[in-house]
C-alpha cells in the first residue's frame, strides 16, 4: 500500500491511498453503520462500498424478540454482501442505555472512529397505508415514536460518535423527498424526515468546530424492507421512471457510492447539505 502525492510548489499533499492499480477512498479510516436489516438495506450497500475502499467498520443491528435470530439474520446478510467477518453489536436507538453501552463497547473495540452512517428509521406502518386513513388520522404516540426514532436517534447517536471524533470524521443520515413535498401515503414518516434534516443541519453546525461534518443524502425510492411498508410503493417507482430525467430508479450501490463520497476526504469541504441521489427526480415539476 502506498500513498500517493502531488507536489504543489515546495508543497506535498496525500490525496489517496493505491491498492494495487485503485484507490482506497476510506483506508486507515473506522466508522460505524446503524442499522443493517437485510442484504437489500440502503445501509448493507453503504457498508458493502465503505469495506470496499478499506474502511474498518463496526455494525449495529436492532435486537428484535429474539436478539440472536435478529443477529444471526443480520451476519447472513452481511456473509452475502462479502464482509461477514465485521464487528457487530445490538442498540435500540429508542433507549438511552442501549445507545451508553454501545458506545461504550465501541470505545473498547476501536479507540476512535472517522465516521457515522445513521440509516434507520421506523413508524408505525399502518399510518403509512393510505386504506387506514390520512395523515390527520395520526395518533401522538404514533407521531412521538416516528420523530424519536428517525430523528431524535441522530443526535443521541452524534453525541456519542463525536466524542470518540477527536480528529473530526463525517455523519451522514438517509432521508426521502417526502421530507420535503408531500408524498401520498408516506404521512408520519414525511414528517420525521423533515425533522431529521433540520436536525442534521443544526448538528452541522453544532459540530463544525470540532472539524466534524454532518450530512444527508435523500435516496430515491428503493426496494427495501422499510420502504415497501409504504403504501403506494409501486406507484412511487413507476413514477420515478416516467418523471426522473435519467428516466430509471436508482440502485443501493449507488447511494453507497455517493456515501463514500460523504464520509471520505474527498467531501471535506462539505457540511449541512442535503444531496440527491434520485436520478434528478427532485428537480423536476409537475
Amino acid at each position: 500500500m502506498a500513498v500517493f502525492r502531488v507536489s504543489i510548489g515546495n508543497r506535498q499533499s496525500a490525496i489517496g491511498n493505491f491498492h494495487g492499480d485503485r484507490m482506497n477512498l476510506l483506508a486507515g479510516k473506522k466508522g460505524l453503520i446503524l442499522n443493517i436489516a437485510n442484504d437489500r438495506s440502503i445501509a448493507a450497500h453503504i457498508a458493502q462500498h465503505a469495506v470496499r475502499e478499506g474502511a474498518q467498520c463496526g455494525f449495529g443491528f436492532l435486537p428484535m424478540d429474539n436478539p440472536e435470530k435478529s443477529e444471526r439474520r443480520v451476519r447472513r446478510a452481511m456473509e452475502e454482501m462479502g464482509y461477514g467477518g465485521e464487528w457487530l453489536h445490538p442498540i435500540d436507538v429508542a433507549k438511552d442505555d442501549q445507545i451508553e453501552k454501545f458506545f461504550s463497547a465501541v470505545k473498547e473495540r476501536f479507540e476512535k472512529i472517522d465516521f457515522l452512517v445513521h440509516s434507520l428509521a421506523f413508524a408505525d406502518r399502518t399510518y403509512l397505508q393510505k386504506q387506514y386513513g390520512n395523515f390527520t388520522s395520526t395518533p401522538r404516540g404514533v407521531f412521538a415514536q416516528a420523530v424519536d426514532i428517525s430523528a431524535y436517534s441522530l443526535i443521541a447517536l452524534a453525541r456519542g460518535a463525536a466524542a470518540l471524533m477527536p480528529e473530526g470524521g463525517s455523519i451522514i443520515a438517509l432521508t426521502y423527498l417526502g421530507g420535503e413535498k408531500v408524498v401520498p401515503g408516506y404521512n408520519v414518516m414525511g414528517v420525521a424526515k423533515a425533522a431529521l434534516e433540520a436536525t442534521a443541519r443544526y448538528l452541522a453546525f453544532d459540530l463544525g468546530p470540532k472539524k466534524i461534518r454532518v450530512n444527508t443524502i435523500s435516496a430515491g425510492p428503493v426496494r427495501t424492507l422499510s420502504a415497501m411498508a409504504v403504501g403506494g410503493i409501486d406507484e412511487m417507482f413507476a413514477h420515478v421512471e416516467r418523471k426522473a430525467p435519467l428516466q430509471r430508479n436508482i440502485s443501493g450501490e449507488e447511494v453507497g457510492k455517493t456515501a463514500v463520497y460523504l464520509l471520505s476526504d474527498l467531501s471535506s469541504g462539505v457540511t449541512g447539505e442535503n444531496v440527491y441521489v434520485d436520478g434528478g427526480f427532485n428537480t423536476v415539476g409537475v
